[in-house]
């Protein structure tokens, strides 16, 4: 069973519970409330740009040129192509630049950049990657799974075709590929520490939707 195998199927459970919680099975029925995925974009766009400094410093720790590339890449599409798809959206809602600059990151949001900032700066090149899989991967598999099902005329169908192309899957395949890779060659206490990043950010992926639904806010 290859690394990121193993990694799957330890998560298995926590993948079943994003896959069905309210805001996917509602934005699969097209049912979500306009309030809610307006709450999620501007959070998304927030989150993409640490997403985005994130890969740029796993470009800048890759121990191959090949890798340094694929993430220089990875941040360029999470700054420019995944803000394309942010734009459309936030025009649609009204979300001007101005409401979107004066909306603050979440306390989901802010706790989950923070995370992936700090493992990117402090922790070694594997683990930044297996932290930053789980954006990668389950995006592309709740892609797939809403596809399926997505209900006819879906208003959320551009971002549904996103996750679900085959330009992303090929690009999540490919770091999979690298984490495997990558984990290969890693002690055991590296790879003990790689399944710690990778549920940690899963669970911050629950956390991100789940907050979205709320239409959180900072309590005080």
């Amino acid at each position: 069973m290859s690394f990121t195998s193993e990694l799957w199927k330890k998560n298995a459970d926590l993948y079943e519970t994003i896959r069905t919680m309210p805001f996917n099975q509602e934005l699969a029925a097209g049912t979500l409330s306009e309030d809610r995925f307006r709450h999620y974009m501007i959070q998304d766009a927030h989150y993409l740009i640490a997403f985005g400094r994130a890969l740029a410093v796993a470009s800048a720790k890759a121990d191959t040129p090949d890798e340094i590339v694929q993430f220089a890449i990875g941040a360029q599409t999470a700054i420019v192509v995944e803000r394309s798809l942010h734009k459309d959206f936030m025009e649609q809602f009204s979300v001007t630049p101005q409401i979107f600059a004066a909306t603050p990151l979440s306390p989901a949001t802010h706790h989950y950049t923070s995370y992936l900032m700090a493992t990117a700066w402090g922790a070694p090149y594997p683990v930044v990657l297996a932290a930053l899989l789980p954006c990668f991967w389950i995006y592309a598999e709740i892609g797939r799974d809403i596809i399926g099902r997505a209900a006819k005329d879906n208003r959320y169908q551009s971002w549904i075709d996103t996750y679900a192309g085959e330009e992303f899957h090929a690009a999540v395949r490919a770091v999979v590929a690298t984490v495997d890779r990558v984990a290969a060659n890693a002690s055991d206490a590296t790879r003990r520490d790689m399944h710690h990043a990778y549920t940690r950010a899963a669970q911050l992926e629950w956390m991100f939707w789940d907050a979205a639904y709320r239409l959180e806010q900072w309590p005080v």
